[in-house]
């Protein structure tokens, strides 16, 4: 078969499920993507599977498609419960004609959903501003919690899973040379190989920890909307268990792809750094940049095979458009990018963290730099959620020594990732400070180490205005301890009673 063959003639299904939708009343619509029509009228929608043949999708029979739809709504229902319905037979009267779950012969199936509305999906969000920092953060969280509590499937991943996802890839990419030419995709080819080679025995190893799992498979944008006003996944990968069954951080490589390519990096840098902050996971980030890249490449060959069954030659002409920029984003996100490690100190409340935060975009390879914060940090080495306070022990002298130590083992580990690395403490004693640079030679990347300064008043203030932050610090604390600074101070001075952007621009221009 050819891709994108058309197997069986489901006309009569389409007409009939057009007069449902239109029965139901309210606003009807049609969605059509390259593997399934959606049908939405009232309250409700249906999708109807594609008898169609991909080398990566099969719907091409009867059976094929009831079994994806079965699969859909189970594993839909993991993150979207009120929303998948069930899943339904469009079945053949004696008469000839169809009704919707009969008893006569089923011609085919649909998954039937609750409607919700479009204008909330984050794609459509994102196009029109109004997706915000507190969305992408409540998304980060969700996302953590799904894959914490995601089916352990070691049968899949590893190296191999890679290696076959990108021969796959390149396979397809290469048999669309009118969409994207031989050169471009020689160029993948090759820096693909090298990642894979760099990163394959840690790929399996993550397997063997646990860290392959029954994931969503397909989290862009597009997949996730705002539901009772909380970010909701939907629309998962349920057609073949192996491109589902993945690293929990290549499944959020789709995520941080994706607004990679809508431009807003910033958010992709938040996504990360907010779902490392919850899973701890720091173990994998060597394998981003593959992660990242493949699914870049993804899009490009269904960006490209869509356009071959779009009914709109412009629609179509729009989505090779795309598929040559995701093209070439894939090998963007393979090229080299050398790291640095920044150390931002500061007493209590100046800002350090907003700082790191806003900085944090704009450093390092796609998608920025990682944040690892002291409070987090700690929090973590006690086992307690980022909200919760720790009691006063946990702020001795030996808890603060190994804080500190932690965030030094695993800032040598990001680098030895490749990523640019933002370290965020007090750093109130020289003896830290100089561990921080020390850390920094011996891993062979510049360093830059800034104090953030700022009136008490001012830090007073700024405590004031946390809400759910992970720093334990309060307001009788910064009245007592209205200084932490200790010893000769030999890194870089910032007044930060600016704003945040022209703090940030200061901090650019010195490194």
């Amino acid at each position: 078969m050819r891709p994108g063959e058309i197997t069986q003639d489901q006309d009569a299904t389409i007409a009939f499920l057009n007069a449902l939708a239109e029965r139901e009343g309210g606003s009807l619509s049609r969605i059509d993507t390259h593997a399934a029509i959606v049908f939405l009228g009232g309250d409700t929608a249906w999708k109807l599977k594609r008898a169609i043949w991909f080398p990566f999708l099969d719907f091409s029979t009867l059976e094929k498609r009831r079994a994806a739809c079965e699969a859909e709504v189970r594993l839909n229902r993991r993150t979207a419960p009120d929303i998948y319905l069930g899943c339904r037979p469009i079945t053949r009267l004696t008469d000839g004609s169809l009704e919707l779950g009969g008893e006569g012969e089923a011609v085919d199936w649909v998954v039937v959903m609750r409607r919700f509305d479009q204008d909330m999906l984050f794609d459509r969000m994102a196009a029109r501003g109004a997706l915000t920092a507190d969305h992408i953060t409540e998304l980060a969280d969700e996302i953590a919690q799904f894959h914490g509590a995601a089916e352990k499937r070691p049968e899949f991943g590893g190296a191999g899973a890679m290696r076959w996802i990108v021969e796959d890839d390149i396979t397809e990419l290469s048999a669309m040379p009118e969409t994207f030419g031989e050169t471009a995709v020689g160029a993948l080819e090759h820096l693909s190989d090298e990642a894979l080679v760099r990163c394959a025995a840690l790929l399996d190893e993550r397997r063997e920890a646990g860290f392959v799992r029954h994931c969503h498979g397909d989290l862009h944008l597009r997949n996730i909307f705002l539901w009772n006003g909380r970010p909701t996944l939907f629309d998962c990968l349920e057609f073949d268990e192996t491109l589902a069954c993945t690293d929990i951080l290549y499944d959020l490589a789709f995520l941080l792809m994706d607004l990679e390519h809508r431009g807003r990096r910033d958010f992709a840098n938040l996504a990360l750094n907010r779902y490392l902050q919850r899973t701890g996971d720091l173990g994998g980030l060597a394998a981003l940049p593959l992660f990242l890249s493949c699914r870049a490449a993804i899009r490009a060959k269904v960006e490209a095979s869509g356009a071959a069954v779009q009914r709109d030659e412009a629609v179509a002409d729009g989505m090779r458009s795309a598929a040559r920029d995701y093209l070439s984003l894939a090998t963007g996100f393979l090229a080299p990018h050398p790291p640095m490690l920044i150390g931002i100190g500061g007493e209590s409340g100046s800002g350090k963290s907003t700082v790191a935060a806003s900085l944090a975009a704009r450093l390092g390879a796609a998608p920025g730099a990682l944040i690892l914060r002291s409070d987090v940090t700690r929090k973590r080495l006690f086992d307690c959620r980022m909200e919760d306070s720790l009691p006063e022990h946990a702020y001795d002298w030996d808890a603060t020594l190994r804080t500190y130590a932690r965030l030094i083992e695993d800032a040598r580990a990001a680098l030895a990732a490749g990523m640019t690395v933002i370290t965020d403490a007090v750093y109130a004693d020289p003896a830290e400070r100089d561990a921080l640079a020390q850390a920094a030679r011996e891993a062979g990347v510049p360093f830059h180490g800034f104090w953030i300064d700022a009136p008490l008043e001012i830090r007073i203030e700024r405590v004031l205005g946390r809400r759910g932050d992970a720093s334990d610090a309060t307001v009788d604390f910064l009245r007592t301890h209205p200084a932490l600074e200790q010893g000769p101070m030999n890194w870089t001075r910032i007044d930060a009673s600016r704003t945040v952007n022209e703090v940030v621009e200061s901090l650019l221009f010195l490194v």
